[in-house]
């Protein structure tokens, strides 16, 4: 006899919209009469294999839809990264508590944990329903066109931007602003959308798909500074040497680790400072100054894509829809068609878990340094409507009578 028992689990890195993903599963999977729970695992897998469990069925529409619009993991997440023996804890809580659908809202780590926890259940001739949801602000996600999450935080990068080049164009120097994506460089590219006029910055973007050298980097700064007066750059936390080895541990005297032993690229503020202390050193530049943008880029209340809540929310129904009528395990995946309009189609697990997409060749200029107008076409209606504009004086020049 079915259980008609959910469990709803977050993983990762938040985002502004992972939160609409959670609601859309919830909500939908209300709507189905078989289904007599909906549990929400608190802090991902962690909270599975703890048991910390908590009865989302009881939660009231309108509080969920309140939850839905606030950014961030509102089950709480983990970083843990399960290997065959977690998962076979993973499975056993599941088992134990009768649960027929496993729903993990997640990136790549996360659709890989959902792929070995389904043919575990598949060995043990247990009735489970697996679906992986889609989540990143990297938009590393193998078979999908973009992720959930990467709008929002690409919305935000593109805005941060638009600011900071105006800033800088009223006191003229060298701006570097580090942004998130180990192995991809689309959201380090959404910089470019925050450009209106032709000197406008960022006046060059680096992006892990391409190597980083250190000297052409300065030859390019100095030719940008030497053009404008002024440079604004935006570069990715994943820019490496031609053997992959990450920038900033070559220029740092000392490397932080993370859990899984990678080094740490977020939030040190290391890769700008050292950028910007060879700009100095080397070009003799004075006014430099860097930011590393860290976790605001993931979970920026009031800077949300409208068209990325859209979305984020649909994939969380699609997923429960494919789990009850298509009866199949899968990862949800968001498919482009037309200018603009998407639809929802179910991969197979294995063809998403463990793998990284990374930008298109055609959307990296040659130079290496920019982007094309083919990935601003991309991107561009991701970002949602209500984008801020920003406008220059017209100003009609006085003649000059002391200093003609």
């Amino acid at each position: 006899m079915s259980s008609g028992k959910i469990l709803v689990a977050q993983g990762g890195g938040p985002t502004a919209v992972i939160n609409q993903s959670l609601v859309g599963v919830v909500l939908e999977a209300r709507r189905h009469r078989h289904v007599t729970r909906v549990y929400g695992a608190l802090h991902g897998v962690r909270g599975i294999i703890n048991e910390d469990f908590v009865d989302l069925t009881q939660e009231t529409s309108h509080n969920l839809e309140l939850v839905a619009a606030t950014p961030s993991s509102a089950l709480g997440s983990t970083r843990d990264k399960p290997d065959e023996k977690y998962c076979a804890q993973i499975f056993e809580v599941l088992r134990a508590h009768e649960i027929e659908h496993f729903f993990y809202i997640g990136g790549n780590d996360s659709s890989d944990t959902v792929r070995i926890v389904s043919q575990q259940a598949q060995a043990a001739g247990y009735p489970l329903r697996c679906v992986h949801i889609p989540k990143t602000i990297d938009n590393d996600l193998v078979g999908n066109d973009h992720t959930p999450g990467f709008p929002s935080a690409a919305r935000f990068v593109a805005q941060a931007f638009a600011g900071a080049n105006l800033d800088n164009a009223s006191l003229p120097g060298v701006y570097v602003g580090v942004v998130m994506g180990r192995h991809a460089g689309f959201l380090t590219a959404a910089s470019a959308l925050g450009k209106k006029f032709p000197d406008d910055g960022p006046h060059l973007i680096y992006m892990p798909e391409r190597v980083f050298e250190l000297e052409r980097f300065l030859a390019d700064v100095k030719a940008m500074y030497a053009k404008h007066g002024r440079c604004v750059i935006a570069v990715s936390e994943g820019i490496h040497d031609a053997s992959g080895e990450p920038i900033a541990t070559l220029l740092a005297k000392e490397v932080e680790r993370d859990a899984h032993g990678n080094v740490q690229l977020s939030g040190t503020g290391a890769l700008a400072d050292l950028l910007c202390d060879e700009i100095k050193d080397k070009l003799g530049i004075k006014r430099v100054r860097g930011d590393t943008f860290g976790y605001l880029q993931r979970s920026f209340i009031g800077c949300v894509s409208d068209v990325d809540q859209r979305e984020a929310r649909e994939v969380g129904e699609k997923a429960v829809q494919f789990a009850m009528w298509g009866d199949r395990d899968g990862s949800v995946a968001i498919k482009r068609t037309g200018y603009y309009s998407v639809e929802y189609t179910l991969l197979p697990l294995e063809t998403v878990a463990g793998k990284t997409r990374t930008m298109d060749d055609a959307f990296i200029t040659p130079e290496g340094t920019d982007v094309t107008d083919a990935f601003r076409l991309y991107l561009r209606p991701l970002l949602g409507s209500g984008m801020p504009d920003a406008y220059r004086l017209r100003p009609a020049p006085v003649a000059k009578i002391l200093k003609p």
